[in-house]
């Protein structure tokens, strides 16, 4: 019996780096079709990362047009008052070292294929992601 709460409290223990490395402080969820509104989600997400926050952005339904190559015109035109797009954001946002994944469901759903996504674009595994989300402040969009 001894034994066997030893072993359970060293796999636990064991399993906390693991889980600590995946956990981001902030996950930003974006689901809106609206331009403005994933703007606005990539400005505060940029602005997170800036402060010294890690992040990972989950992208969702139209969200998930925004990791599309062939992404519609509402996720690459210019929006004032910066003349930037959600998609442009979104990338320097990687570039900056953010994760950014589509639900697992968005491409057999849009009938894409993963070579459909911007590079730097990931698909997301559900019990990972719901580690992330439970582990972080988490902001939806």
């Amino acid at each position: 019996m001894k034994r066997g709460i030893i072993a359970a409290a060293a796999a636990a223990f064991l399993a906390l780096p693991a889980a600590a490395e995946e956990a981001p402080d902030l996950v930003t969820v974006v689901t809106a079709a609206e331009p403005q509104t994933q703007l606005m989600a990539m400005v505060l997400t940029a602005q997170a990362l800036e402060q010294g926050h890690s992040v990972h952005m989950l992208l969702c339904g139209p969200g998930g047009d925004l990791a599309l190559v062939d992404a519609p015109e509402s996720a690459t035109a210019a929006q004032p008052p910066r003349d930037m797009s959600p998609q442009g954001l979104m990338q320097r946002i990687i570039e900056g070292g953010a994760t950014v994944e589509v639900c697992a469901i968005y491409p057999p759903g849009a009938g894409l294929d993963p070579d459909a996504l911007i590079d730097g674009v990931g698909v997301a595994e559900p019990p990972a992601m719901a580690r992330r989300m439970m582990a972080a402040t988490v902001w939806s969009f």
